[in-house]
């Protein structure tokens, strides 16, 4: 068996009939047709349940679709590898960043055009399990953000470097304060209001942590609203619904008439974030390149890197 079989079947797993994989492959029906009962022959098992109209994968051929995905990912990035060996940083860049974490790219997005023009992007946004099926699919390389990484199954599989904690601060709407206001609040000060929280259906980390916090200090808010979106929740602010506690670098990237802000007088009340990726995965020259605008005079415990974007041995 070789590589140009595997990208066969993987074809044919894809689109359930040799029809449509011999068109996707731009070859005739029946010299596909021969290649797989050739691998079927070699292996010794049926990879295809030919029963339905759509050929569907039997648990061997379920097993060889995983690893073949793997090794053909693995070849892939080997190529790279070699060929971006003593070359420029160029390409293209796909990160993620958790919904939260979006403010943290356009500085360093910035910082990077500037020296490697060459460079473009692929951003996506997403929950951390949005995050955690695109970089298993290797559809992006690296994602910013919070920690932990809540939905991965087997964190043993990811690398995590550490960039700065963020204190959380509270938003209030302007018209429930008067004109002079603290400009540090304590929990049981912000308690006196409607809260609203940020919580998906899949990602309950940021909603738990706050309400965690108030219990910490004898403390049961009033939770008015559960959002999914900060957008949703400053908006809500801002018409004076409720009162929020976010991350202090998400409001960095909202303008917010109509909202005051203070810090929170509890020193240990804020969140971790991160820069994930997994360990088997060659990170290209782009993606080292990227993590190093999170540089280690920003960082409070930032790992070292080694040149191969690994986690240094002393880190593991």
């Amino acid at each position: 068996m070789d590589i140009r079989q595997l990208r066969y079947f993987l074809a044919i797993a894809n689109e359930g009939q040799i029809t449509r994989a011999a068109k996707l492959l731009n070859m005739e029906q029946p010299p596909l047709s021969r290649q797989l009962k050739q691998m079927e022959q070699e292996l010794g098992v049926l990879l295809f349940d030919r029963s339905g109209k759509r050929l569907k994968l039997t648990q061997a051929g379920e097993l060889l679709r995983q690893n073949a995905e793997r090794l053909l990912a693995q070849l892939s990035e080997t190529i790279q590898q070699v060929k971006e060996f003593d070359e420029a940083v160029h390409g293209v860049l796909s990160i993620g960043a958790a919904v939260s974490c979006t403010s943290l790219l356009p500085p360093r997005i910035s910082a990077f055009r500037e020296r490697y023009p060459n460079v473009t992007f692929k951003i996506r946004e997403g929950d951390h399990f949005l995050l955690y099926e695109q970089l298993e699919n290797r559809a992006i390389e690296l994602a910013v953000t919070r920690l932990p990484f809540e939905s991965a199954p087997d964190s043993e599989a990811f690398a995590v470097m550490p960039l700065p904690s963020d204190p959380f601060v509270a938003l209030i709407p302007s018209a429930w304060l008067p004109e002079s206001f603290p400009e540090s609040m304590s929990l049981r000060e912000l308690a006196d209001f409607p809260l609203l929280t940020l919580k998906t259906d899949r990602t309950t980390g940021m909603h738990e942590k706050v309400i965690h916090e108030f219990r910490l200090d004898g403390i049961d808010p009033y939770i008015l609203c559960e959002c999914s979106s900060v957008a949703i929740i400053v908006s809500l602010v801002a018409a004076g619904i409720g009162a929020t506690v976010l991350p202090g670098s998400v409001i960095s990237s909202f303008a917010i008439p109509g909202i005051k802000t203070a810090s929170i007088s509890n020193a240990g009340f804020h969140t971790d974030v991160g820069i994930v990726w997994l360990k088997d995965r060659y990170l290209s020259k782009s993606a080292r390149t990227f993590m190093d605008m999170f540089t280690v005079s920003e960082c409070d415990t930032m790992k070292d890197i080694e040149s191969d974007g690994s986690v240094a041995p002393n880190e593991k």
